[in-house]
């Protein structure tokens, strides 16, 4: 039996929110309406959302809240899991002002529309990225905030807006952690698709500095497993770390990464190897990453499905396809100036 029935996804055409409509979708003949709202901006595409009769797409700013009251009455929406999000901490070095108005003042926008309707559930997804970077040991719900990045900094702003508005007007809120996701329909500025678009066309593999920082994965499709976890069970006001329990460097990961592709096309590892590019650090590079998901385990019982080799092979797979079918209309799918994690 699901507790909310009625929901409005907020980024649902985005990497993670897409997987999770897809999901939600498959999964639950139970829910009544799902509503995708994205402003589908560059990372965010309609082609990533399914077609089904309890799915209704709009195109819109989370930061109009007229829309988003409207949408809220029009579909009687129980609870709004909330994506939305600038999310490339590159981008943020460069153009952070992106970054405070869909980070902070989006968040605040739909917070205060569920003020006007407290029966309304907020669901807030967060990063790890908000508790800083740790050479030793793992984050948890209680670990204190050290952002290093303007995204980062604007994700740690936004948690802080979900538990003062909760605590302060009284309302159903829940709020996630996750680590860094990966699989189908992720923007290649990311590091797992950059790596593999990269090496099945044959252009460099760019990592940043000796490529030893170190980063929990978590394959999408668990991370959504999880949100429901939460959405189900999970206590008001309370705060879930998610993670993959799968702490890899850059460089091995890649080193994976070009063995799978090199298996799926026939290729000799030791040429995509000669690909691998060092590059400069970014700014501020945070050295590791690491969650400890014992609160969402023990309590709720989630834990992920899949092994990052097994979802590593479903998501070369996926690419090496649709590299094929972009190939074939011409298409280029590597943004320029993308290092990865």
């Amino acid at each position: 039996m699901l507790r909310f029935k009625r929901l409005l996804v907020t980024g649902g055409a985005g990497f993670i929110g897409s997987a999770f409509v897809r999901r939600s979708l498959d999964l639950f003949p139970d829910l009544e309406i799902l509503v995708t709202l994205d402003l589908l901006t560059y990372a965010g595409t309609e082609e990533s959302l399914p077609s089904h009769p309890k799915h209704h797409f709009v195109q819109g700013d989370i930061c109009n809240i007229k829309l988003v009251e409207t949408l809220c009455k029009e579909h009687k929406i129980e609870a709004i899991v909330h994506f939305a999000a600038e999310s490339h901490v590159d981008t943020s070095i460069e153009h952070p002002a992106r970054f405070i108005q869909t980070n902070i003042t989006g968040t605040f926008s739909l917070l205060e529309v569920v003020r006007k309707f407290p029966h309304i559930h907020f669901h807030h997804i967060s990063t790890d990225e908000v508790y800083g970077s740790s050479e030793t040991g793992l984050f948890n719900e209680h670990s204190p905030y050290l952002p290093n990045s303007p995204y980062s900094a604007s994700k740690a702003a936004s948690d802080h807006l979900v538990r003062a508005w909760g605590h302060t007007y009284a309302l159903s809120t829940t709020l996630s952690h996750c680590t860094n996701n990966y699989g189908p329909y992720q923007h290649a500025e990311k590091f797992i698709p950059r790596m593999i678009l990269s090496a099945l066309q044959g252009v460099q593999l760019p990592i940043y500095g000796d490529g030893k920082n170190i980063r929990d994965w978590l394959y999408v499709d668990d991370h959504v497993d999880a949100l429901w976890f939460i959405l189900n069970r999970g206590k008001r006001g309370e705060v879930y770390d998610v993670g993959g329990s799968c702490e890899w460097r850059n460089v091995d990961l890649l080193h994976t990464l070009i063995r799978l592709v090199a298996e799926k096309i026939g290729e000799n590892v030791s040429a995509l190897e000669k690909l691998i590019t060092f590059v400069p650090d970014r700014p501020g590079h945070d050295f590791r990453y690491a969650i400890d998901s014992t609160k969402i385990c023990h309590e709720l019982g989630w834990k992920p499905a899949h092994s990052l080799e097994q979802g590593l092979a479903k998501t070369v797979d996926w690419y090496v396809n649709r590299i094929y079918m972009l190939a074939r209309e011409g298409s280029v799918i590597v943004p320029e100036d993308t290092k990865g994690s």
